[in-house]
């Protein structure tokens, strides 16, 4: 098992920067893929970004330009820079973990919720 806890959200102005953190703990892959999602009441969870072990990143357009994604191996964390915030980046952020080994193993954090007021 794998446990996923957030950390770093709260209240923002627009225009101002926050950095969420994840931190992963239990049975980790050494090859993994740790990402960020946020979600909004009555809309599906959407992808932001995704890091692998190796350091590749992929951005979906949400999170194209103000966000960046980077992570710690050492420290099994995985950090969300988020920059020129707007009010319609409020929503709860998840983190998610992906790894394979004899099955595919996916596992979510709680979420920790940003609220950006203008």
């Amino acid at each position: 098992q794998v446990q996923l806890v957030e950390s770093g959200g709260g209240l923002v102005q627009a225009g101002g920067s926050l950095r969420l953190s994840c931190a992963a703990s239990g049975s980790i892959f050494s090859f993994n893929t740790m990402g960020w999602y946020r979600q909004t009441p009555g809309k599906q969870r959407e992808l932001l970004a995704t890091i692998t072990s190796g350091g590749r990143t992929n951005y979906a357009d949400s999170g194209k330009g103000r966000f960046t994604i980077s992570r710690d191996n050492a420290k099994n964390t995985v950090y969300l820079q988020m920059n020129s915030l707007k009010p319609e980046d409020t929503a709860v952020y998840y983190c998610n973990l992906d790894q394979r080994g004899l099955e595919r193993y996916n596992y979510w954090g709680r979420g920790t919720q940003v609220t950006v007021s203008s």
